[in-house]
């Protein structure tokens, strides 16, 4: 009998959702894949962090996945979740998980492979940690780096605030409405999340647009 399958992509930026460039490298290997081993009859994406426990598509695909008696397909591992606890948490939903790098992995490998990749990045998190410690001991002026990640974060926002911004019409316009625009036109912010004034109003900032034209 054909294998139904229902496909989730996970990017952890507004900024790749956008390119378009993983997503469709994630849909291109889910389809092919689907195509060879039995039928796609859906597919959700979402602009969500790894580690974020809020999944509100994949949460619409697992419910398809259940209804359909179909098994959820990813691209990658990492691409449905970071954190053992969820994988462990699908699985006990009785949704089957499959995932295209790993074809013919068992639930129990794939619970070694994530156990295996959360404790990398713990362990990655703590050498870093025990490297600025030794830095910062050894005198080495820790601020310098931090100014320049700061600059990177702020260019990074300005751009964001341009691609975001292009072609939505500001001047004599309050922020909630702004906000209502990008949120009605299934834009998030650069976390993932929906739009507020304050959101909208900080992006103005970062354009250097005077609050003179704009009412509050």
């Amino acid at each position: 009998m054909s294998v139904k399958y229902v496909g989730y992509y996970r990017v952890s930026t507004q900024q790749q959702g956008r390119s378009g460039l993983g997503l469709e490298s994630q849909r291109n290997a889910v389809r092919e894949h689907a195509n060879a081993n039995g039928t796609l009859i859906g597919e959700y994406e979402e602009v969500v962090s790894g580690n974020s426990t809020k999944h509100t598509v994949l949460d619409e695909a697992l419910a398809q996945a259940k209804r359909e008696k179909a098994c959820l397909l990813v691209k990658r591992l990492d691409r449905f979740s970071r954190r053992v606890s969820f994988i462990s948490w699908l699985l006990e939903q009785g949704v089957q998980l499959e995932v295209v790098e790993m074809p013919n992995a068992t639930t129990f490998q794939l619970h070694i492979y994530a156990a295996l990749a959360e404790e990398e990045r713990r362990m990655i998190s703590l050498r870093t940690k025990a490297a600025l410690k030794v830095a910062k001991d050894r005198g080495i002026q820790l601020g310098v780096n931090s100014k320049v990640l700061a600059i990177k974060h702020h260019n990074d926002a300005v751009e964001f605030a341009k691609q975001t911004l292009a072609g939505v019409h500001t001047a004599n316009r309050s922020y909630s409405s702004i906000a209502r625009e990008l949120n009605e036109l299934g834009l998030m912010t650069f976390k993932g999340e929906r739009f507020y004034p304050q959101t909208v109003k900080n992006m103005i900032g970062y354009l250097g647009i005077r609050e003179g034209t704009m009412k509050v």
